[in-house]
C-alpha cells in the first residue's frame, strides 16, 4: 500500500496518506482534512486478526459481470451519484458541493481574491442588490470546507440578524445561532459547563449593537473566531462630532482587526463623502491603508489595495461579467398629484407660520437659529407627508422645554435628513418642533393649534388627493401584475395609508411595518405574507436597508420622497436586486405638482442624483454634512423669492457650492470604480474553470436529473 492508494478499514474506503512509521493516516474519500484518522499499525494487526474490519488493507473493486448489470438507466444513476458525492471534496471550489444555490460568475470574484490572501482581508463594496451576502458566504463556506476555519461570526445591525441566519441556513447549509439581547439567555442554557457561546457555537450571527458594549465585547474579542464578516460596515466608520454609537462600533472593529484572523467588510456605500471615514474602514484591512489618500495613489499602492478591495456597479457586471442580464429591468416613472383646496390651505398657513418663525429667529445666536430652522423644516415636512403626520406633529404639549445642549443640533437634524450610515428614525420629529416652540409667544402657539384643527379636517380621505392618487396607482399596479411597497417617511403616515387602504376593501393583503415593531415581529409579518395572492406592503425606512423583499414584491412607490438620494436607491434596491424573479420592476417617484417641499427636494437633490446615475451607472452618496443639505433645502424653500414658489435653485450660491462638492465626489467615484472593478480577473477564465468542474463532477442540471431519475426509479 502506497500513499494515494484506496484502502479498506472499518467497512469503509479511505485514501491512504503519507503515514508515520507506526501508524496509518487515513482520509475518507469524501472527507476533509479534519476527518483524517490515525490507526496504530500494531493495534490494527492485533485486533484485525479477530475483527477483520479493523485491519487496514487494500480495497478491492471486482469487475462487474453481465449478471450484475441491470440496465443503462441504473448505471447512469450510479455514475451521477458517485460524481455528485465527490463534489464535496474534489472540486477546485469545495464549497460548491455544500451550497443550495448556483452563484453567478461575477460572484466568484471575491472568492478568487480571498484565496490569494492569507489572512483574508477583503472589502466588498459592490452595488445595492448585487449579492454581497452570497459573495461573502462563498468565501466563508470555502474556508470552512477546506478546514482553514472552524468558527466564524457575522456582525450586522440587529434588524438584519434573521436575514443572515436564513441565508446561512437555507443557501449555505450552516447551523447558525443569533446572538443578541433577546437570545443570549437561551443560548447560555444550552452550553456545557466550562465553555462559552463563542467557543461552543461554530457559526454565529451577532448584533453589532449588542456586542459593541464594554460589557459584552471583551469575551468575544478574547475568543474571536477565525473569520469575522461585518455587514453595513459604513455604520462603523470612525465618527466625529461625538456620535457615540458609531464610534463604539468602530472601536470594536479596531480591536478585532488587530487579531490574526480573516476579516470581510461589506457595504454598498463605502464612501459617504468623508475621506477620513473611508480611510478608517480601509485601515481595518491593513493599518497603512488608513494613511493613503485615495485620489493620490501611486501604481504600487493601487495594485496593493486592489488585492483587498472590490467595487462594481451593475453596469460593470452586465458589461464585463455576464452574457445575459442577471438583474430585472427597472422602469422608473414620475407620477404627480395636486393638493386639494383644503390641503393647499393647510400648507399655505403652515408655510407662512414656518416662514415667520425663521425670519423672527434671524437675530438669535447661530445655534438657536439653526435649531429653529430645523424645527420649521421638520414641521413643514410632516404636514406635507399626510394629515395624520401633520396632526401628530402639531398636537404637541404646549409647555417650555429645557434649553438644548450644543451637540443637540446633530440630533435634531437627524429627524429631517436621513443619513446613510444610520437606521432611519421614522417617528415624527417631536424634539426639534418642541425646541422651536420653546420661545414662541402665545399668539403663535394658538396658530399651531389652529393648524392642528385644519389637519384633523383632512383625515376625510376625499379631501386628501395625495392618498386618493396613490390608491389609484396601487390599483393600476395590481392590475398589471405588480405587488408594490409604499415607502413612507413617518410611522403616522404609514399607519394612516395602511388603514385607508384596508378600508377600500380591495380584496388584497395589506401589511404595515414600522420602526415601532421589534425586529422579530417584522420578520414574522413578512413571512406571513402569502406570495400567491395580491399584496401591498406599507413601510417606513426601517426596512429600506439590507432587507430582502424581492421574493414577494416587485414595485415601489415613494409616497414620501426621501431627502437623501442614497435612501432612494436603498428603497428601490429592496426589489431591484439579484434573485428577483420578475423580469421588470417598477419604481414610482410620487410628488406634488404644487408642493414646494417636493419641488425643492427634487431639484436640489433627486434630479442631481438621477443625472449622476445616468452618467456613472450608480448612485454616488450625497455629501453628508447634513447641515449643508438642510441649509440648501431651507434656502430653496424660505430664503428665495416666495412669490413664484418655483425657485431658481441653480442660481443660488449655496446650492451651487453644494452641487460642486457633490460633482467632485462623482469624479472621485468614477476613478475608483474604474480602478477597483477587478478587471484583471477575466470572466472567461473563471467560467472555464467552472465548466471543467461541472463536466467532471456535475452541474445543477446533473443534480436535477439525478433527483428526477432516482425518484422515478423508486416510484416516488
Amino acid at each position: 500500500m502506497t500513499p494515494g492508494s484506496i484502502v479498506k478499514c472499518r467497512n469503509r474506503d479511505w485514501v491512504l496518506l503519507p503515514s508515520e512509521p507506526d501508524a496509518y493516516l487515513l482520509k475518507p474519500l469524501t472527507g476533509s482534512p479534519d476527518e483524517i484518522v490515525k490507526i496504530k499499525k500494531q493495534l490494527s494487526d492485533l485486533i484485525g486478526s479477530d475483527i477483520p474490519s479493523e485491519r487496514v488493507e487494500p480495497s478491492i473493486f471486482p469487475f462487474p459481470t453481465a449478471d450484475e448489470v441491470i440496465d443503462f438507466a441504473s448505471a447512469h444513476i450510479l455514475w451521477n451519484a458517485a460524481r455528485l458525492t465527490l463534489r464535496e471534496s474534489s472540486a477546485p471550489f469545495r464549497s460548491l458541493g455544500r451550497i443550495s444555490i448556483r452563484p453567478r460568475v461575477y460572484q466568484f470574484v471575491p472568492l478568487l481574491m480571498a484565496l490569494r490572501l492569507d489572512p483574508v482581508r477583503l472589502f466588498i463594496a459592490d452595488d445595492v442588490g448585487v449579492g454581497k451576502t452570497i459573495e461573502a458566504l462563498l468565501v466563508a463556506r470555502e474556508l470552512y470546507d477546506r478546514g482553514e476555519i472552524k468558527r466564524f461570526a457575522v456582525l450586522c445591525p440587529p434588524y438584519l440578524c434573521e436575514q443572515w441566519e436564513k441565508e446561512l441556513r437555507e443557501k449555505f447549509n450552516f447551523e447558525p445561532v443569533i446572538v443578541r439581547s433577546g437570545t443570549i439567555g437561551a443560548l447560555e442554557r444550552r452550553l456545557p459547563s466550562g465553555t462559552n457561546i463563542y467557543k461552543y457555537f461554530h457559526v454565529q450571527v451577532i448584533s453589532i449593537d449588542w456586542i459593541k458594549s464594554e460589557r459584552n465585547k471583551h469575551l468575544f474579542i478574547h475568543f474571536c473566531p477565525e473569520l469575522v464578516i461585518v455587514d453595513e460596515v459604513h455604520g462603523a466608520a470612525e465618527a466625529t462630532g461625538g456620535r457615540t454609537s458609531q464610534q463604539e462600533r468602530h472601536e470594536l472593529l479596531k480591536e478585532i482587526a488587530k487579531k490574526d484572523i480573516h476579516l470581510i467588510l461589506l457595504t454598498a456605500t463605502p464612501h459617504s463623502g468623508k475621506e477620513e471615514a473611508f480611510r478608517s474602514l480601509l485601515s481595518l484591512l491593513k493599518p497603512e491603508f488608513g494613511n493613503w489618500t485615495f485620489s493620490e495613489l501611486n501604481e504600487n499602492q493601487r495594485v496593493e489595495l486592489a488585492k483587498h478591495f472590490v467595487q462594481r456597479t451593475r453596469k460593470d457586471i452586465e458589461d464585463s461579467w455576464e452574457s445575459q442580464s442577471c438583474f430585472p429591468e427597472r422602469i422608473a416613472e414620475d407620477i404627480s398629484y395636486r393638493l386639494s383646496d383644503d390641503y393647499q390651505n393647510l400648507f399655505k398657513k403652515t408655510y407662512d407660520f414656518c416662514f415667520e418663525i425663521i425670519k423672527s429667529g434671524e437675530k438669535l445666536e447661530e445655534r438657536k437659529r439653526r435649531v429653529r430652522n430645523w424645527g420649521a423644516l421638520a414641521l413643514l415636512r410632516c404636514v406635507m407627508s399626510s394629515p395624520a403626520s401633520a396632526l401628530k406633529a402639531l398636537e404637541l404639549r404646549y409647555k417650555k422645554t429645557e434649553n438644548t445642549e450644543e451637540d443637540d443640533e446633530e440630533y435634531f437634524s437627524s429627524f429631517i435628513f436621513e443619513k446613510s450610515d444610520d437606521r432611519a428614525e421614522d417617528e415624527n420629529p417631536t424634539p426639534p418642533i418642541e425646541a422651536t416652540e420653546t420661545n414662541l409667544p402665545e399668539p403663535e402657539k394658538r396658530k399651531l393649534r389652529e393648524l392642528a384643527r385644519l389637519a384633523e379636517n383632512l383625515m376625510d380621505i376625499n379631501k386628501d388627493t395625495k392618498l386618493l392618487k396613490c390608491l389609484s396607482i396601487v390599483q393600476n399596479l395590481l392590475n398589471e401584475g405588480f405587488n408594490p411597497i409604499i415607502w413612507c417617511r413617518y410611522v403616522s403616515t404609514a399607519e394612516y395609508v395602511g388603514e385607508k387602504l384596508r378600508e377600500k376593501n380591495l380584496n388584497i393583503q395589506v401589511v404595515t411595518i414600522t420602526g415601532r415593531m421589534p425586529d422579530d415581529e417584522r420578520k414574522i409579518k413578512i413571512d406571513e405574507i402569502d406570495s400567491e395572492k395580491p399584496r401591498v406592503l406599507i413601510a417606513t425606512d426601517c426596512l429600506s436597508e439590507g432587507i430582502n423583499l424581492q421574493d414577494k414584491f416587485n414595485a415601489i412607490i415613494h409616497y414620501d420622497l426621501p431627502w437623501n438620494p442614497n435612501r432612494l436607491e436603498q428603497r428601490e434596491g429592496r426589489v431591484d436586486r439579484y434573485g428577483q424573479n420578475a423580469k421588470k420592476v417598477k419604481a414610482i417617484r410620487f410628488y406634488g405638482e404644487d408642493n414646494p417641499v417636493d419641488g425643492a427636494v427634487i431639484k436640489v437633490l433627486l434630479e442631481k442624483a438621477k443625472q449622476i446615475y445616468k452618467t456613472l451607472g450608480t448612485y454616488v452618496p450625497v455629501p453628508e454634512e447634513s447641515e449643508s443639505v438642510l441649509q440648501a433645502v431651507l434656502n430653496a424653500l424660505f430664503l428665495s423669492d416666495r412669490t413664484t414658489q418655483q425657485i431658481s435653485l441653480f442660481e443660488n450660491q449655496l446650492i451651487n457650492e453644494f452641487h460642486s462638492k457633490w460633482d467632485k465626489d462623482v469624479e472621485r467615484e468614477k476613478v475608483n470604480r474604474t480602478r477597483f472593478a477587478q478587471r484583471a480577473l477575466k470572466p472567461a477564465e473563471v467560467m472555464a474553470e467552472l465548466e471543467k468542474t461541472d463536466a467532471v463532477l456535475g452541474d445543477p442540471e446533473s443534480v436535477r436529473k439525478f433527483l428526477f431519475d432516482s425518484a422515478q426509479r423508486i416510484g416516488f
